[in-house]
């Protein structure tokens, strides 16, 4: 399977993957197109070729040969339709008819055929790739059977793709659900070049094992045919167990452990899951209103139901009263997201912020979102915008944007997406305040080129992170940005 790793097998893990070198941090680690791309699960209407959002009801955009959804840019570049073309042709035969909808914002159950038809019509095609690298994967049909999702997708997909569209003969109902298996255990969220998301399924990454540190980033290019590159997020050795992630890191380990137990139907037993501190970032624990300085955490983070204990007195809790008063919080900033983009939104997730602190470890994962949002917010939102912020907000951005590294140097380390983004957050309030202070007389010399070179060392970081990005996505162009802004620092301090 190449020279940078080699696949193994065990009882536990499946297939998997080690490093058959040692692996430099950012090094590529592996290369791959997709088997196949296409729209995810209870999307609503969206173009079959590019996947923005369009008009469902009778009046949007179809395709002229089938009637199915396609944009007016699509529509009009006939003979560059490459994703929707094979299962055009499904639909033209069968003379399967799209139902319009009246709500184009809700679900599309009926879209919900596409990629798993997109991937038999792949296995047809390509029987070789199919039988090496599809064929073997994980679908947990047996554990998949009982539950809701699987009776609707019997009627939704196997009986529709069987039934109206003619397939009968071609593919069995277990096949069907075998496709839908592999594409709801392996798949990964890809982003169009307009920033639309789908899902792909990328059969070597998903060899790799999880855990919820990686030790493994990857990144999906849409302007060239949704190509994968995987790199070392940061130095391997020899024989290490490969590590990509298959759940939101920043999620506290009852979420992810939740989310893995009901999509990839297993529990993680990563040294993350198993430490009830999250490796030293109590990045779900609780302040205990019992004594001064203790901590209440899991007993068992494996066990939604464990009791919860402080770590300094005797102060004991249920796991279900853990679990609401999260749920509590987290609807209160659900709310805040459907804000107008503007102050009252900023100073509400302040507000929020301030209330929980006497509640929550500093460095808890509902923290640690709040201080995305308000990192995002100061310097962006009128009367908060960068140039605009006293010295007293630019600190303040400052130490949210060290808040959340020092929870990412733990969970997401090493050359990661997330750390690069916070990294060019961070820079541009360390420039302004060391401008500020040069002002005042504050600071000169030496000391200011010190704080300017600390600015500088985060752009070079975030540039090179960012640069592995597609061009066109807003990653891709931020490093261009950051490119910039580098030559422009530099060339500041060089004046000093």
């Amino acid at each position: 399977m190449g020279e940078k790793y080699v696949v193994k097998e065990n009882s536990e893990l499946g297939r998997y993957g080690v490093a058959a070198k040692h692996l430099e941090a950012g090094e590529i680690l592996l290369e791959e197109l997709p088997f196949v791309i296409g729209p995810k699960v209870e999307s609503p209407p969206v173009c079959l070729e590019c996947c923005c959002p369009v008009d469902g009801s009778s009046s949007g955009p179809k395709c002229s040969a089938c009637g199915w959804p396609l944009c007016e840019e699509c529509v009009a570049n006939d003979a560059k339709i490459t994703f929707h073309k094979k299962e055009c042709a499904v639909f033209v035969k069968s003379k399967a008819k799209f139902n319009n909808v009246d709500d184009s914002t809700a679900s599309c159950l009926q879209l919900d055929c596409i990629t798993p038809l997109r991937m038999l019509l792949e296995k047809e095609a390509h029987p070789d790739r199919w039988e090496m690298e599809i064929a073997p994967m994980e679908y947990h049909n047996d554990a998949r059977k009982d539950t809701a999702i699987w009776q609707a997708d019997q009627t939704n997909v196997v009986g529709y793709l069987r039934g109206p569209c003619g397939l009968k003969d071609r593919f069995s109902e277990q096949l069907i659900q075998q496709v839908i298996g592999i594409l709801e255990v392996n798949a990964f969220e890809a982003r169009t070049t307009s920033g639309y998301s789908v899902r792909g399924l990328y059969p070597k990454l998903a060899l790799m094992a999880h855990s919820c540190v990686p030790n493994i980033v990857h990144s999906i290019h849409p302007s060239k045919d949704y190509r994968l590159t995987a790199r070392a997020a940061f130095d391997i050795p020899e024989g290490e167990f490969l590590c990509n992630t298959y759940t939101y890191t920043l999620n506290g380990t009852t979420a992810r452990q939740q989310m893995l137990r009901a999509g990839k139907f297993f529990t993680c037993r990563c040294a993350r899951c198993l430490d009830p501190t999250e490796l030293g970032t109590h990045f779900s624990s609780l302040k205990c209103q019992k004594c001064d300085n203790g901590l209440i955490v899991s007993s068992n983070p494996l066990d939604d139901e464990s009791e919860w204990k402080c770590t300094h007195c005797e102060f004991k809790t249920k796991g279900a009263a853990v679990s609401k008063a999260v749920q509590v919080m987290q609807a209160e900033l659900d709310e805040l997201a459907y804000m107008e983009y503007g102050p009252e939104r900023l100073e509400n997730f302040e507000r929020v912020f301030k209330k929980y602190r006497s509640v929550l470890h500093p460095l808890h994962f509902i923290n640690t979102s709040i201080r995305h949002s308000l990192i995002e917010l100061y310097g962006r939102i009128p009367g908060y915008e960068m140039q605009e912020l006293p010295d007293i907000l630019l600190e303040r951005k400052i130490t949210l944007c060290r808040d959340v590294l020092k929870v990412l140097n733990v969970l997401e380390p090493g050359k990661s997406r997330a750390r690069a983004m916070i990294m060019y957050e961070l820079h541009a309030p360390l420039v302004l305040m060391a401008q500020s202070a040069y002002r005042n007389g504050i600071l000169a010399g030496e000391p200011l080129k010190k704080q300017l070179e600390e600015a500088i060392e985060l752009l070079v970081e975030c540039a090179e992170i960012l640069d592995w990005e597609d061009p066109s996505t807003p990653e891709g162009i931020l490093a261009n940005v950051a490119k910039q802004s580098l030559v422009e620092l530099r060339q500041s301090v060089d004046r000093l």
